[in-house]
């Protein structure tokens, strides 16, 4: 009987594999605001394992809060957990507070191809279920961890929905560090500005090539498009585009700021922006963020298509 009582509730978890563990945990070490590096995630692993040769058959609150404070793991705020997947699964979904689980719904047979909607999904369908994630997460939350994989221009959509003026504020793991809207810098960084004219119209586009210099395809794509623009401002971080050229959260901050400024004082004439970014899923957060005070802007995403690049969201700045 009590063999058959054992084997009732014995279960062996196969499914997921050491890395896919370690993954999981980091992201949940950081949305916790506990040190989520290497490092950390073996301390908390060995503190458990401690506990359980120690025969500790249950792990109350309060010696877990002792643990974290022993081992130094505390960084930050905890925060609610928003998941956006677009591209695979995000393995804290179940964990999240509110998720939105796209994967389904993108066009591609891997993360790698997949980058735009799978009809009859559509990009303003996507975007009403971003811009509502607002009011689906706990009532007074005002610090959120974006969990998930998605493209450039979701990811501006997501910052600019919980936009600095709504008190949010905003992180997501970029390289293994934890960026966050309210990182705090020492000054704007104004990016480098290479203009290029068109005079096809009275609106402006905006290329932000931090990653990699777009210019070339984006002036393609206006010209063929005959977007109704006058010029095309690309705008590099100081030191040009290339990998890596954000090392950390307060970088992405300051250039999220000036790059913001130099689009504000350009678009005072403008009654339209159109936006492409070539940059870290992390920039285009914070910067979108940061968007406000500045015309209705198009933003657009690269679907590696013959065209090169197609409208996504539409959003009121």
């Amino acid at each position: 009987d009590e063999l058959r009582e054992l084997l009732s509730v014995l279960r062996f978890d196969l499914a997921r594999d050491q890395t896919h563990v370690q993954e999981r945990l980091q992201l949940l070490m950081a949305v916790a605001g506990l040190r989520h590096d290497e490092h950390a995630v073996t301390s908390g692993a060995d503190w458990v394992a401690k506990q359980v040769r120690a025969g500790h058959r249950t792990l109350i609150l309060d010696m877990v809060k002792a643990a974290v404070d022993t081992l130094g793991l505390r960084a930050g705020p905890a925060r609610a957990v928003l998941s956006i997947a677009t591209l695979k699964p995000d393995p804290v979904a179940d964990d999240a507070d509110y998720a939105i689980d796209w994967v389904n719904r993108f066009d591609g047979p891997d993360d790698f191809t997949k980058r735009r909607p799978l009809p009859p999904a559509t990009w303003t369908q996507l975007q009403m279920d971003i811009e509502a994630a607002p009011t689906r997460l706990p009532l007074g939350t005002a610090a959120i961890s974006i969990t998930g994989s998605i493209r450039l221009a979701p990811a501006f959509l997501t910052g600019a929905a919980f936009r600095m003026v709504t008190g949010a504020d905003l992180a997501v793991l970029q390289r293994g560090q934890l960026w966050s809207t309210s990182e705090p810098y020492d000054a704007p960084q104004p990016p480098t500005i290479h203009e290029h004219y068109l005079d096809q119209g009275d609106e402006l586009a905006v290329a932000i090539a931090v990653a990699t210099d777009p210019t070339e395809d984006v002036l393609d794509y206006l010209r063929e498009q005959q977007t109704p623009v006058s010029r095309l401002l690309a705008l590099t971080p100081p030191g040009g585009a290339k990998d890596r050229s954000i090392p950390d959260s307060a970088t992405a901050n300051a250039l999220a700021i000036g790059i913001r400024d130099v689009v504000r004082r350009a678009t005072r004439k403008a009654p339209r922006i159109h936006l492409f970014i070539a940059g870290p899923m992390g920039l285009a957060l914070l910067l979108g963020h940061r968007w406000n005070r500045l015309r209705p802007t198009v933003v657009y995403e690269d679907v590696r298509t013959a065209q090169g690049y197609e409208v996504a969201f539409t959003i009121q700045a």
